[in-house]
């Protein structure tokens, strides 16, 4: 897509003469004020560069540019003002965060420099964001990807959650934001250090030795290790953090947050983690919140009232029979899968990713899983 200026002035023939000026090598489009201004970049967006004039009536250049910073950061910003606006102009970059600031009338060659250095400025801007975010993106997928290979029950149980807070998020939205999906699976990629037999073991309620709960005392400190250097993960950090904290349990230090300061994702994965281990141990869903709400004071009780009202609106999904090879990314076991030696293999409501097909489909060819199993049709599909 073409990068595009867009020019704010109330002189008509001030807006002309960049029309004439600058057709030829940039792509530009004009609006005659503030208001203007800031409903051409809504509908007519986005654009790399905005070039304001100072004095405008209604709503000045100064205002106008704090206002185009709020709705689009990313956008470079130059003032046009004249020598009497020189105070006027230090306010709009204090305000508007402004790249340049040129005095009226500007040559030609000047504005031209300006607009380039401006694009050049954006260019830089977009891409070290898309560089973050696609470092970002694939730095989860890769660490999920990882937990599903070395301990597909921690993965499971990851994903089983996962979902469980995204249907949470019609009741809770504040639940939805990407840094609490996020933390939800990689909370558990402390479970690599984890044998799957602590982890069932732990999973069951059991009894744990002495060895099999340094493994699982240790998966904070892994997780933390493991994700501290990937950036922008602060806020994920800080719910993993928190995430297997009561809500009512006091702070042990100055700084440690209780209560309603606990971030709202945290809150979120103490109960929904919790409620996915009843139902592991085969507590029906009812069953289930019973068992939350008579854990006094351990759950913040707003996320227990919105657990609760999704629970109990939404219909069971269809259980139906389908082979290995025709599993489907978003489908859930509906029974407990065992290999042909009645080894647990893989407990009923975890969810099929691709990942886990094709290793399921590896086991079925070596005879050492069934090759029908039934499952639970994709519950997102349907709400």
């Amino acid at each position: 897509m073409t990068e595009k200026i867009l020019f704010v002035d109330d002189e008509p023939n001030v807006l002309a003469g960049f029309a004439r000026q600058l057709r030829k090598s940039h792509t530009m489009e004009t609006a005659p004020g503030g208001a203007e201004g800031l409903d051409a970049l809504d509908t007519r967006g986005p654009f790399a560069v905005v070039v304001s004039d100072m004095r405008m009536p209604g709503m000045d250049g100064a205002a106008f540019l704090a206002r185009a910073r709020d709705r689009y950061p990313d956008t470079v910003r130059i003032l046009l003002t004249g020598y009497a606006d020189i105070q006027s102009a230090i306010e709009a970059i204090n305000r508007g965060g402004i790249f340049r600031f040129l005095t009226k009338p500007c040559p030609p060659h000047i504005l031209t420099g300006a607009l380039d250095d401006a694009l050049a400025q954006y260019r830089l801007v977009t891409a070290e964001r898309e560089l973050l975010d696609k470092t970002l993106r694939g730095s989860v997928q890769v660490l999920g990807e990882v937990l599903a290979l070395v301990n597909p029950s921690a993965f499971g149980r990851a994903v089983r959650v996962q979902q469980l807070v995204r249907r949470l998020a019609g009741t809770l939205p504040e639940a939805g934001s990407w840094q609490v999906d996020v933390a939800t699976v990689l909370s558990q990629l402390g479970c690599v250090a984890v044998s799957e037999t602590v982890l069932t073991a732990a999973n069951r309620g059991a009894d744990l030795g002495p060895d099999a709960q340094r493994q699982l005392d240790a998966m904070p400190g892994i997780t933390r290790h493991l994700l501290q250097q990937i950036p922008r993960l602060d806020a994920v950090l800080e719910i993993i953090a928190y995430h297997d904290k009561a809500f009512d349990a006091p702070a042990r230090f100055s700084q440690e947050k209780c209560g309603k300061d606990i971030p709202l994702g945290a809150r979120v994965l103490k109960a929904t983690y919790d409620f996915d281990t009843l139902q592991a141990r085969g507590l029906p869903e009812p069953e289930a919140l019973d068992r939350l709400a008579s854990r006094s004071g351990r759950y913040d009780p707003d996320i227990l009232a919105a657990l609760k009202s999704l629970i109990c609106r939404e219909e069971q999904p269809e259980v139906v029979e389908v082979s290995i090879g025709k599993l489907v990314s978003g489908m859930v076991l509906a029974e407990d899968l065992h290999n042909d030696s009645g080894v647990l293999l893989l407990k009923r409501g975890n969810p099929i990713t691709e990942p886990l097909k094709r290793r399921l489909e590896s086991t079925a060819m070596s005879g050492q899983s069934p090759k029908q199993i039934r499952v639970f049709t994709p519950r997102l599909a349907q709400t």
